[in-house]
């Protein structure tokens, strides 16, 4: 009586038969099928996402830099024995930072103007637009839908 293959034999078989020059032939050849890019209206246009880019630098990034810088100013005193300074106000002037980088977050993607020419300087007047336009974003489409008619 013949023993029955296992599942793995009888596939590893199968793999081998394929050879090296058939499997990559198609490779080269050009495809006939022409991808467009899906342009879709929903997305942020690059001029705003790089303004708020520059945005997030200057309010999220500086402030996070010195929340960080912190922890360095304080050990370099406290270890030079220029000050004692206790570990709970080194954290709470960090914290302090930090915030004020998420505050400088939210404020640097919510003032960016979305016009094609720069906003002012500051961009408040942009902010109740971009609230609202967040708003809509996370609206299911069929209330998006019934606002626009």
């Amino acid at each position: 009586m013949k023993k029955k293959q296992s599942k793995k034999k009888t596939q590893s078989k199968k793999k081998k038969n394929y050879q090296e020059n058939t499997a990559f032939a198609n490779l080269d050849k050009p495809s006939n099928i022409e991808t467009k890019p899906n342009r879709s209206s929903s997305g942020i246009p690059k001029y705003v996402a790089d303004r708020m880019a520059r945005r997030i630098f200057f309010t999220a990034g500086i402030p996070t830099i010195l929340g960080m810088s912190v922890f360095v100013v304080s050990y370099i005193v406290v270890t030079r024995n220029i000050a004692e300074i206790p570990p709970s106000s080194t954290i709470a002037i960090s914290a302090l930072f930090f915030l004020l980088g998420l505050a400088g977050l939210s404020f640097g993607i919510l003032s960016a103007s979305w016009d094609k020419e720069p906003g002012s300087f500051f961009g408040i007047e942009n902010i109740p637009m971009n609230i609202q336009r967040a708003k809509a974003a996370f609206k299911p489409a069929t209330q998006n839908f019934e606002d626009k008619s």
